[in-house]
Formats: C-alpha cells, structure tokens, sequence
C-alpha cells in the first residue's frame, strides 16, 4: 500500500489502526532483529497501542480526524521528541543533549501522526556509523548519517521517517536503501529543535515509500506549500563535466541508460558542461561543516573529548583550525554556487538537474557509509533534491536517481518527479 492510500484508509477507519499496529509489530519481530533501524525501545507497540486507543477516543467520527491520523513515524534520533531520549547516536551523557521537541516532529503530531519510534543515526550526523544493514543484504551499510530512517522506510518498519542532510545523508541512504528520498531548499522545513552539525548546510527532510506521498507529506512540512501542477513535461539537464567523474562505472552506466529511457518516453535531456570548480565547491563545503561544527560541539567537545568517536574528533579538530573569516568567505562561496547553477539552468530552459544519487550501489562493509559526493553541490548550494529508486545493481542492491530543482521551487520538483517517475516507468 503506498503512503497516501494508507494515510487514507487510517483516517477514514477503513483501515483498522490497531490491526494495522498488529501487522506492524509482526514486520518488527520479522526484519528489525536483522535490520536495527531503530534505537531501541522497551515496551515500543504497547505504548503505541495506549497513543492509538486515546486517538481513537478523541476522534471517534472519521469525519472529524485529523489528515494524518494514526499515521506511525521514524524520527532520526538527533530530533528532540517529547517523551523520549536523544542520544544522537553518540556516548556522550544523555542528559546534556535533551532539549524542546522539534516543531517538525510536533507539527506532525498536530496532524494525528504517532511517533513510531526513534531512528539510528551515525555519531551527531557525521561520519561514525552506527548498528542499521541494509534491508537488501545486511553485510552493505544503507548509507548514513540517516541510516536507521531509510532503512525502517525501506524494510517496510515505517512509512514515513524524517532525516537530515549536511552533504548526502538523505539522497544517499535513499539510494542505496531503495526509498524515495526528499530534501527541500535550505530552511524550507524548520531545523528548531535538532542538533545542529553545520547550521549553514543541515537541511531536514524525509523518507518515503513514493513520490506522490512525499508530496503529500511535504505540505504539512514545508513552510509556505503550493502545490503545483505543471502543464509541460520536464527539460532536464545533465551536468556534464568532473562532477559525474566521481560516479563509479556500474553507477554512471546505469545513471546514462535511464537517461535513455526517459528520452525515449519523450522527456528531453540536455548535457550541459556544469561545475568546473566542482574540487572548490567540495572544499569550500567540508571547510564550512567541519568549522561550524567544532564552533557548536566547542562545550561539549572541552569536557567529554575522550567519549567523541574517531572520525567525530578529526573534524572537530580540523574545524578548530578555521577563522570567523574562513567561515563567511565559505557562506558567500554557497550563496555564488547557488547562482551559478540557477543561472545554468535560466540560460539553458531546464527544470530540474538529473545525476546519480551516489557513486554507485551501497558499499560492502559496515564501516563506512559510503562517498556522499554525488549530493554534495546541490546541497550546498541548498537546492531541493529528490532520489528516487531506479534499478538494481549486478548484485542486486538499489540504485537511485536524484533530481535536483530550482531554488524554493520545491513544489515544482516534487510535480516533475512524479513525471520522470511515471514516464522512466521508474518504480
């Protein structure tokens, strides 16, 4: 069932809400021993059946129901959530990470969705993994820092989890997880509430089973949603040059033959030379999170430096190094790369930008989450992005597509995701 139907039948009562618990703690007791999605939790479907009962009573008539009652959600665990405790996957006392829920876990709570539990995420968002496989063969990492949320998406555990991205946390795990994954323009969704890795890059978004929900979901989020509905299909454009150099052979033969497709269904594809200081933009971007990063963790960092992982400490003490100055030259380098490719796409009538959502297939090993460099310049340049689950590699793990639209446009990248979705017959 896809997400709106269930958001559908939830509501109207033609779906059951405890049964459909019941049928959701089965798939628990069936993938979640070997998936580890979730941050562990004592008790979690009879507090869920409790939250359902009281929701239920409060809105007896269907008529009156909120849009998304009864709806159950991942919450990446670096969002605070009333009632439960943020580790923010790291070993630091718990008790100085707490703070208010965050107003897009509330917001969603208004709308009669049910906190499902939190999701795994890697050490404060960054690099450290932490226990979640993949759902398509648990020896590959799904990706990070948002792993535990695409992969409950993924594994059937939720229909709905939020996550994070500071360079390809979201458009990553989405890929190699075989979700869709949605991260709007910069600030679009409220990051009150979360711990911060990069302030000037973390972007808030979510997963999903497809692109139609995503968009549902996307207008109880984004501030100010119009949806849109175009009356062309979508001029694509492919960013030719070092950038898609990074992408493996397996993923940019795969990347180039859904390209064919979709100009085949009759969408037109346009190479465009893009990014020639494609190393500056990466290093601008990995100057300005490690910097912003050791400027937020300073406190923490001082009193509990032995608890930090590894590859936690390493940027930390690379952002120590940069000046005020380093940092407002890097959050002007943004704003220009920004313009850049909103210029390229003006100057050439494209809608969307299209690229691999990652280098390639979901690495073996759980050790790394993989080389997020396929996501880096759009989410510095903090432009929507879209992945969408577009095959499957020669050894059977998902590949992704990820588009990429105009700047707070996102409403118009949700509208042609739907078109490349149907018309590459994509999912």
């Amino acid at each position: 069932m896809n997400l709106q139907s269930l958001i559908i039948n939830l509501r109207s009562g033609k779906l059951d809400l405890l049964a459909y618990l019941d049928q959701l703690e089965a798939r628990f007791e069936a993938r979640e021993p070997e998936v580890l999605a979730f941050v562990p939790e004592d008790g979690r479907f009879t507090r869920l059946r409790y939250e359902a009962q009281q929701l239920l009573g409060e809105y007896p008539d269907s008529a009156n129901r909120p849009p998304l009652f009864g709806l159950p959600i991942g919450v990446k665990d670096i969002f605070h959530v009333d009632g439960f405790v943020t580790h923010a996957g790291s070993q630091l006392p718990p008790e100085i990470l707490q703070g208010a829920e965050a107003k897009s876990v509330t917001s969603l709570r208004r709308a009669g969705a049910l906190i499902l539990g939190k999701t795994v995420t890697t050490e404060f968002a960054y690099f450290a993994p932490g226990p979640t496989r993949n759902p398509h063969n648990p020896t590959h990492t799904p990706g990070g820092s948002s792993s535990g949320s695409a992969a409950a998406v993924a594994a059937g555990l939720a229909p709905f989890a939020f996550g994070t991205q500071t360079i390809g946390s979201i458009n990553r795990p989405a890929a190699f997880c075989g979700t869709v994954g949605f991260k709007p323009s910069y600030g679009r969704i409220s990051a009150q509430g979360i711990i911060p890795l990069s302030i000037s890059l973390d972007h808030v978004g979510f997963f999903t089973t497809d692109t139609a929900g995503t968009e549902q979901m996307a207008g109880h989020l984004c501030q100010d949603w119009r949806a849109a509905s175009p009356n062309k299909n979508p001029i694509l454009g492919i960013p030719e040059g070092s950038y898609l150099n990074h992408a493996q052979p397996e993923g940019l033969s795969h990347f180039y033959a859904v390209c064919d497709k979709l100009a085949a269904a009759g969408l037109t594809l346009k190479p465009i030379p893009a990014m020639p200081n494609f190393d500056e933009i990466v290093r601008q971007h990995h100057l300005l999170m490690a910097a912003e990063a050791a400027r937020f963790h300073q406190k923490w960092y001082e009193q509990y430096e032995a608890l930090y992982h590894p590859k936690t400490v390493e940027l930390i003490r690379e952002g120590q190094v940069y000046s005020e100055s380093d940092i407002q030259v890097a959050q002007q380098f943004k704003i220009r790369a920004r313009q850049d490719l909103t210029d390229l796409m003006t100057r050439h009538d494209l809608d969307l930008w299209i690229s691999p959502s990652a280098t390639g297939p979901a690495p073996v090993g759980l050790e790394s989450t993989g080389d997020p460099i396929m996501n880096l310049p759009w989410t510095n340049a903090g432009l929507p992005t879209l992945t969408i689950p577009s095959g499957f590699s020669e050894n059977g793990l998902p590949l992704g597509l990820q588009l990429a639209g105009c700047w707070q446009r996102d409403e118009e990248l949700l509208a042609y995701g739907k078109v490349v979705e149907r018309l590459g017959n994509i999912f």
